[in-house]
């Protein structure tokens, strides 16, 4: 499957990819908003999208609010990203419509088990 690994910062966006490389799928980098929402709609659809909050061309909260509103884009599950300090980002990237929030840094094998969860939850239609 491929995954929309959406992060500016590079050496995050490579970390990112190699733990979905170890789930077994393909992840397909973007490095700014704009190109998140490019890539989104490309086929064959992400079956997952990854995103950064804070990034260039728009924030992932721009990102994440059209792409939950798009028909095509809306049923793609989202992990949310963030080293944001705010206290209530958790439920407002929930409230946009993200599957699953994980605060900067980022633990790998974290990382791993909410894929794996938001997959099989989807798969589930849960």
């Amino acid at each position: 499957m491929r995954i929309l690994v959406a992060d500016d910062d590079r050496l995050m966006s490579e970390l990112v990819c190699a733990v979905v490389r170890e789930a077994g799928h393909t992840p397909v980098p973007a490095f700014d908003a704009m190109q998140t929402l490019m890539f989104a709609i490309r086929p064959p659809l992400p079956g997952l999208i990854i995103l950064d909050i804070n990034m260039p061309g728009g924030t992932g909260l721009e990102a994440l609010r059209k792409l939950k509103l798009s028909a095509r884009t809306s049923p793609i599950p989202v992990i949310v990203l963030s080293g944001s300090t705010e206290m209530d980002m958790p439920q407002q990237v929930k409230g946009l419509g993200a599957d699953e929030f994980l605060s900067k840094p980022i633990n790998p094998d974290v990382l791993l088990l909410a894929i794996q969860r938001v997959l099989r939850e989807t798969e589930s239609g849960g």
